[in-house]
């Protein structure tokens, strides 16, 4: 894993805004319409390539493939794994949701095709491991004749899966958490066998807490917690450390974020999870101020902190003096070598409701760069 050692490097979440050709062949999959599947892996192929050249041509060091062949960050899991069957229909309550309801009468998404979620009925298992196969090679071609530091490919955690995609089979909840563990190892291995970095998305490592499990004590989210990173580190037991990211969000939408868990009630069991990078939501309002934490807490020697700076639910584009000053906080309490400068989600964390508008995403992506350029200068004039 590549580290900030001569300047502070780029990077971002992973997920990127869709084609509008592309979204039209991936919701037809989804809904189970008609559409050509070699059609759509050819075009998913060429949406990679050209995604992969303009995050290098705005200056994002450590790329991604956008999780362009993906209907959604996590619910893609259920093409890939037998054992998931029909649909949940409940709409999930958040505690911000429930707090404001005439906000989240206003605000709340429709019901959406790439974000179904079904139940696991069945024991889980294997039937489309080209898929990721499909991925990897994607971004391997993708990457030819493009300057850049790295590449990643995310993959769903453990812990989110089980929160969006209950359990109607397995005896208890561990034993689903394991069941889950012992398939998805095979996707987090075969992404760093292919020389790429994997990123484990784990929302339900903060968002959890007002999503599901809001009307129950902290304690009691901490234990499941506990239990889920438990989980994953099963499934990336045989993986080396600085092959591994892990990212936590409170939830990729504008909205109160009133009982988002703090950070410092979380960061411990966060440490525990096996993985040589951190990427910790930290520029929107109601997390920006949660460098603090980082006064209290050490990093683990030899690990990277990835603090998002810039925010990934606004159409703001970051003053580039403000993305070094934030930078620069970090940098001071874990060492500039420690610090890659992220954001605080993905773009297109569901295909086709994207948050911000592509055309803003590219230019915060360029305040970020040039922010990490700032921050550089001054860091390594000192």
């Amino acid at each position: 894993m590549k580290r900030s050692t001569d300047r502070i490097l780029t990077t971002h979440t992973g997920s990127l805004p869709r084609p509008a050709d592309l979204l039209e062949m991936i919701d037809a999959r989804e809904r189970g319409a008609p559409y050509d599947e070699q059609v759509l892996q050819d075009r998913v192929h060429t949406a990679v390539a050209g995604i992969v050249r303009q995050q290098a041509e705005a200056g994002i060091d450590i790329v991604s493939d956008g999780e362009f062949g993906k209907p959604s960050f996590a619910t893609y899991v259920k093409n890939r794994i037998s054992g998931f069957n029909g649909q949940n229909s409940d709409r999930r309550v958040f505690a911000d949701r429930a707090e404001f309801p005439e906000w989240n009468a206003q605000t709340a998404p429709p019901s959406y095709v790439m974000t179904t979620r079904p139940f696991c009925t069945e024991p889980l298992a294997w039937k489309d491991k080209s898929a990721v196969e499909m991925d990897i090679a994607n971004l391997k071609a993708a990457l030819d004749n493009v300057q850049i530091e790295d590449a990643f490919i995310p993959a769903a955690s453990i812990g989110i899966i089980a929160e969006i995609m209950l359990n109607q089979y397995y005896a208890t909840e561990e034993d689903y958490l394991f069941a889950l563990a012992d398939v998805m190892k095979e996707e987090y291995r075969a992404i760093t066998d292919a020389d790429f970095l994997l990123q484990i998305d784990a929302p339900d490592a903060a968002m959890g807490r007002h999503a599901q499990f809001w009307d129950r004590s902290l304690d009691a989210f901490r234990r499941t917690l506990s239990l889920r990173v438990e989980a994953l580190n099963h499934a990336l037991s045989d993986i080396p450390e600085d092959r591994i990211r892990y990212h936590i969000c409170w939830g990729n939408y504008e909205g109160p974020h009133t009982h988002d868990v703090p950070l410092k009630d979380i960061v411990d069991l966060m440490l525990q999870v096996r993985a040589g990078a951190y990427s910790v939501e930290a520029s929107n309002p109601r997390h920006a101020h949660e460098w603090q934490v980082w006064e209290e807490v050490t990093l683990p020697e030899g690990k990277i902190l990835i603090p998002g700076v810039i925010d990934s639910t606004t159409n703001f584009v970051e003053h580039p003096e403000v993305v070094a000053q934030r930078i620069m906080q970090y940098a001071k309490l874990v060492g500039r070598e420690n610090v890659i400068a992220g954001t605080d989600c993905g773009f297109g964390t569901s295909a086709g409701i994207p948050k911000v508008h592509p055309t803003v995403m590219w230019a915060k992506f360029k305040a970020m760069a040039e922010g990490a350029r700032l921050a550089s200068q001054r860091l390594w004039s000192e």
